[in-house]
């Protein structure tokens, strides 16, 4: 993550030295030098219905099986509406790539870059043969490669073919880095190089990984390492399998080259045969044209030019076959050459790559051991300004530099208190998949803990008493006050309905709320009773 200077201020102070409200303007966390980082913009909040690893990657390995069986020419599978794929193959056009294209309809619920990418891996284990971990590590350059260049047709489509770029279009071209952007306008990119036979080189790696991507990349905490580590182990495999199909077609090129010149010497023992006869027959026909009246001679005149054109035929024929033998052995060198070229460029990326990733993983030591002893706090910043959602960071606390944000960018309120050792905050989003809970953020991994098991009202207010917890609780449509633990626990309900956005007002005693018709209620705080005068 692109780490930048940003300034923090203070939103409220609360009575509680453990709670804390800070805020960063978003464009500031966002902007991005024209190397173009990409940030990946999840949704990390809870989810109303959780889809197990393995259901998600099986979308993908469902349109796979199907391209699977027909690879080598044109195919389209899956839904319009939700997920389906182009396999875009034109085999009479070449210098150029196919290309499959991922399409993510206005339905598709996908809202995480991970369960993305666990499709993308599915697709390409199914419909090339590649394992898990490999699809794994091509799935993540896959989604970085259509983010660096989503909207550049003109700029990445020079690499493809004509039948591609039929069948994408500028504004939805490549992948937005914000889930809300995916549905209905992604056509996620993926390079064939070798679409017939399956297996390590089925997608070019090259144009995923090129020096655009990996720097992209690079920008993250941990600089993807990993991922490009294992890239390299792709490439270095992809070098060493083009080295032995480049042997073996070096072996092919030298057999064809020695037919071929046995049939040329055939071919030129034929031609002197033939010029051999045609000599003959010219003689006979000058004699046979001396001497008119010698019927015999014009007899043989005619029968040795016609054995003469015979030989010749032949002698043609035989040309004709020795020069379809040399194409066929030049072919066979051509081909030996294209591979052992494809195994030297593989090697030389790979040995770049390498020593690339030795210098970062010297740099992320001596950053890791820097920020062990920086001094540091952690506020929330404001991420998205129409939704008013925030996310949790880590910040040097004398210079104001983020040292680590967190996935999660749903946190509501623009409020989060220190619970135990964690964060407690209201976080999510209503939308397909997602849930509005209260959650607890883990303050070194930053990410979500744990949830509640009850949903809380999009606009609630988040207040704290103590070790207890009050917001509103959303009941299908139906709204009360709860009352939680600070590990998330359920203890209260209100008896009486309240306004979503009602202001919680605690006291010694009693909790001030806001009912559904809109009048003050009090409440009393240890059975959250209707206390209020007249009742």
């Amino acid at each position: 993550m692109m780490k930048k200077i940003i300034s923090l201020f203070t939103l409220s102070l609360l009575v509680s030295v453990l709670s804390f409200s800070l805020e960063v303007d978003r464009s500031e966390l966002q902007s991005i030098s024209s190397n173009t980082t990409i940030e990946f913009i999840s949704y990390t909040g809870p989810h109303r219905v959780i889809d197990s690893a393995a259901s998600i990657r099986g979308i993908g390995e469902s349109l796979g099986n199907v391209i699977s069986q027909k690879r080598e020419s044109q195919n389209e599978t899956g839904s319009a509406s939700r997920y389906s794929v182009i396999h875009a193959i034109d085999p009479n056009e070449s210098g150029k790539l196919d290309a499959d294209i991922i399409i993510l309809g206005p339905d598709a619920g996908v809202d995480h870059i991970n369960n993305l990418r666990r499709i993308i891996a599915g697709y390409l284990s199914a419909a090339y043969g590649y394992s898990n971990e490999d699809a794994d590590t091509l799935a993540v350059f896959i989604t970085v490669y259509n983010a660096v260049y989503r909207g550049k047709l003109s700029d990445a489509g020079k690499k493809y073919k004509q039948i591609v770029l039929n069948n994408v279009t500028e504004a939805d071209f490549g992948l937005s880095v914000n889930y809300k952007d995916w549905p209905g306008h992604s056509q996620i990119i993926i390079p064939v190089y070798d679409a017939t036979n399956g297996g390590l080189s089925s997608i070019d790696t090259s144009v995923i990984s090129d020096s655009k991507v990996v720097n992209s990349m690079k920008e993250d905490d941990d600089r993807n390492v990993e991922s490009r580590k294992n890239m390299v182990d792709i490439k270095e495999r992809e070098s060493e399998t083009a080295s032995e199909n480049a042997r073996n077609a070096q072996k092919e090129a030298v057999a064809e080259q020695k037919t071929a010149d046995s049939e040329k010497k055939n071919a030129a023992e034929a031609q002197k045969e033939a010029a051999s006869a045609q000599k003959e027959a010219d003689e006979k026909q000058q004699y046979a044209d001396e001497n008119p009246d010698d019927k015999d001679a014009q007899r043989e005149a005619d029968e040795a030019q016609r054995e003469a054109d015979e030989v010749a035929k032949r002698a043609d024929e035989a040309q004709v076959k020795a020069d379809e033998a040399q194409e066929k052995a030049d072919q066979a060198r051509t081909e030996a050459q294209e591979k052992q070229a494809l195994a030297d460029k593989k090697q030389a990326e790979a040995q770049s790559e390498r020593k690339d990733i030795a210098k970062d993983q010297q740099e992320i030591q001596k950053q890791e051991a820097a920020m062990a002893n920086m001094p540091s706090d952690y506020g929330i910043v404001l991420f998205d300004d129409k939704a008013m959602l925030s996310r949790l960071v880590r910040y040097n606390s004398e210079t104001g530099e983020v040292l680590k944000n967190s996935p999660v960018t749903s946190i509501r309120g623009r409020l989060i208190y220190k619970a135990g050792n964690n964060y407690l905050a209201i976080a999510g989003e209503n939308s397909k998949n997602g849930a509005i809970k209260l959650v607890l953020l883990s303050p070194d991994t930053m990410e979500i803990e744990a949830e509640s098991d009850r949903s809380v009202a999009e606009d609630s207010i988040l207040v704290q008493d103590g070790s207890d917890y009050y917001c509103v609780i959303d009941e299908d449509g139906e709204y009360y006050i709860g009352k939680f633990g600070e590990d998330l626990s359920f203890k209260l309900k209100s008896q009486i309905t309240v306004k979503s956005a009602s202001p919680i007002t605690v006291g010694s005693s009693t909790i001030s709320v806001t009912d559904s018709s809109g009048s003050l209620k009090v409440l009393d705080k240890a059975d959250l009773s209707d206390i209020s005068s007249g009742k």
